[in-house]
């Protein structure tokens, strides 16, 4: 936008445009003279001397060029309908008509209380998050995120990191499921917060380890050399002529990529990052090199009846040979016996010797009758893709169909546990229901074992519906099984991390943590739950690099813009925590809890009171470990642990994030804090 001086080499030519109305002139400045100090080559335009041929040449190659486009949002920008900042607008939201990697592109800047929803600006800017830099006041946290999006490995991984819809979605059902008490606040803020988001989307996914693909903002790029017997399944096309089968066809792929993870000499890459790529114009090699996978499984499904069609077929990414493909017509009956041939059909492809008895290690846990396979996986997708109550309701419904289908169903048993562990944790649940709930997921969790003892689920049901029930110890040891059987999956990394940061383990789980963030890099929950490891552990400006990787995945994530929230609350900055809380629709109640605690460090209070009176009814008898962290925030010590005397009492879920959650430092103290800590009999760090 006009002439520049001499800058710093340490970013590329024209790597930021800034873009303003002149009458905004003042507050751009201050947002370029805050980036050129750190080093940041900004394309800003004082002079006006703008023209015909002359501004359109200039303009279109550096618009072109750059790698980050700032437009400054203000009443003065809204009130001009014209103006070269319009022009300017409109040519960035063209170049990414066609770039997946729009959030990695376009960072909208707002400069005053310009709201968000209905402002004049082209749709391409609603897609992503908004930055509020009142009057351009610039901090760091804002030139770091800038730094990080110019950085190699951002250019590389947060553009493959675009977010599909099947992503956006998830961040749907993110935002409808709400705080998870295990997260908010007893469990770190974010830590299960992630987890609540996590139980929505791979919920029975066990797998070998994924081959390692870098994080998005802190591996350095490499080579393309993945491991040679590595493989991602890509979810197979729905061929039938019922529209309403992809559940079918999404159990299905599930169901191969569970059962080429059995083959421990294969590594499997993560199903939500697999998944990501679904209905994306993405060409395999493009997708290997974003999973770090040498081979990729791809086919369809045609369904009619109890019959089924199977095309299949594997390619190798690194050198584009087609290595094997062939169709299958089998009665859904054999679906078991159809894994078992296609596994072994790519083992072979991929010269890979087995070794025992395959057919044992992938059919542990299934069943032959094909109307419980089919409620199974009908009950999988309502599981993935519950977002209220109910609908978990359904999907332990369906699970209880397949189990009266096949009462020796192991696989149905686990999901029936998870999901009844889900409903209790993540969905308000009157408290006198609650234990019952959970009894029923243990003893799921235990008939998982007992019928199917060498597969992981069971085991990581067990942990789960150990942990809700505030059984500590005992739930540590059966995240041990579960991890010994699954020493790689992204799941039991995640859960397991996620479990040890709370039980006061740091080392160990954020280890689990940063190689779950690894292993399924295109999931942002991984990413969300690798900033709740983080902020637990007090290190806040790393737990906001990590929440704004999951943004990256997901902009329309509740969760993760909640959990960013919390964090710029912890490090002092109430404002710009309000601002993150701000950008969640106050329908979803994952922001009541941020809200009422920025609000009332802003002097608020009559805000304060309606946000945490919205928390109260929303959760009612069983979310009182999230009001003690109201109160505790607020320095009202007496309430916060009468609201923890509550929890114990009733033994509600989510009083496993007590002993390291920050919010609850203001308690630390107490003696009554201190006694409770001790009657929830932690294990020893």
């Amino acid at each position: 936008m006009g002439e520049e001086s001499p800058k710093p080499a340490s970013t590329p030519t024209g790597a930021v445009f800034l873009s303003y109305a002149s009458q905004d002139a003042e507050a751009a400045k201050r947002i370029c003279e805050a980036l050129r100090a750190a080093g940041i080559e900004v394309w800003f335009d004082q002079s006006e001397l703008r023209g015909g041929d002359a501004w359109d040449r200039s303009i279109h190659e550096q618009i072109h060029r750059c790698r980050l486009f700032i437009p400054v949002i203000s009443a003065q920008t809204e009130a001009r309908e014209e103006g070269y900042f319009r022009r300017e607008w409109a040519l960035a939201a063209d170049r990414t008509r066609d770039m997946a990697y729009k959030r990695a592109f376009l960072i909208p800047v707002v400069i005053d209380n310009t709201p968000e929803r209905g402002a004049s600006v082209p749709d391409k800017f609603h897609e992503l998050q908004w930055t509020r830099l009142p009057a351009g006041e610039t901090p760091s946290a804002f030139v770091e995120r800038v730094q990080r999006l110019l950085s190699p490995e951002a250019s590389t991984t947060t553009r493959a990191g675009a977010a599909s819809g099947a992503v956006r979605a998830l961040g749907a059902r993110a935002r409808a499921s709400g705080w998870s008490r295990r997260v908010l606040p007893v469990a770190a803020v974010v830590v299960v917060l992630g987890a609540v988001v996590y139980l929505t989307i791979e919920r029975l996914r066990i797998s070998k380890p994924a081959a390692s693909s870098p994080t998005l903002a802190s591996a350095a790029p490499t080579a393309f050399a993945p491991p040679p017997h590595s493989v991602a399944v890509l979810p197979f096309v729905n061929l039938s002529a019922d529209k309403e089968q992809e559940y079918f066809s999404d159990g299905l792929s599930e169901e191969l990529l569970n059962s080429l993870a059995r083959i421990s000499e294969l590594q499997v890459a993560a199903r939500t990052s697999s998944f990501y790529f679904r209905g994306k114009d993405v060409d395999l090699n493009t997708i290997a090199h974003k999973l770090n996978v040498a081979s990729v499984l791809e086919g369809s499904v045609r369904r009619s009846g109890h019959t089924i069609r199977i095309t299949a077929q594997l390619n190798n990414a690194v050198t584009g040979y087609h290595l094997w493909s062939e169709t299958y017509d089998r009665d859904l009956k054999d679906v078991l016996k159809l894994q078992t041939e296609i596994a072994t059909a790519v083992a072979n492809a991929l010269k890979i010797t087995l070794l025992g008895d395959l057919a044992a290690k992938i059919e542990l846990g299934g069943t032959r009758n094909p109307a419980a396979f089919d409620s199974y996986v009908r009950a999988l997708k309502l599981h993935y893709e519950a977002v209220r109550a109910k609908e978990e309701q359904a999907a332990i419904n369906g699970f209880t169909q397949a189990l009266g289908l096949d009462p020796d169903y192991a696989l149905a048993y686990a999901g029936r546990s998870l999901a009844l562990s889900t409903l209790v944790l993540y969905y308000s649940t009157p408290a006198p229901t609650i234990p019952a709930s959970l009894n029923r997921a243990l003893i799921d969790a235990r008939k998982t074992i007992a019928l199917a003892p060498g597969i992981a689920e069971g085991h990581l049901a067990l942990a789960s519906a150990y942990e809700s029930s505030l059984e500590f110890t005992r739930a540590g040891e059966e995240y041990e099984r579960a991890l010994a059987m699954a020493p790689g999956n992204a799941r039991v990394l995640r859960d397991y991390g996620n479990f040890a940061v709370m039980m006061g383990k740091s080392d160990t789980g954020l280890t689990m943590l940063r190689r779950a963030a690894g292993a399924d890099p295109l999931n942002w929950v991984s990413h969300l739950l690798l900033g709740g490891g983080l902020q637990t552990l007090r290190q806040y400006h790393e737990a906001i690099g990590a929440f704004s990787d999951a943004l990256a995945l997901a902009s329309d994530a509740s969760d993760a813009h909640t959990a960013l929230g919390v964090a710029q609350y912890l490090l002092g900055d109430p404002q710009t925590a309000l601002s993150s809380c701000e950008k969640v629709d106050e329908k979803f109640d994952n922001q009541r809890l941020c809200m009422a605690i920025a609000y009332r460090k802003l002097g608020r209070h009559a805000d304060a009171e309606a946000a945490l009176s919205k928390l109260k009814a929303y959760w009612g008898d069983s979310g009182p470990t999230l009001y003690a962290a109201v109160y505790a925030q607020w320095g009202d010590t007496t309430k916060a642990l009468d609201w923890l005397d509550t929890a114990v009492r009733l033994r509600i879920p989510g009083l496993e994030g007590l002993k390291t959650d920050p919010l609850l430092d203001p308690l630390r103290n107490e003696p009554r804090f201190q006694a409770i800590e001790r009657e929830l009999k932690f294990p020893s760090s």
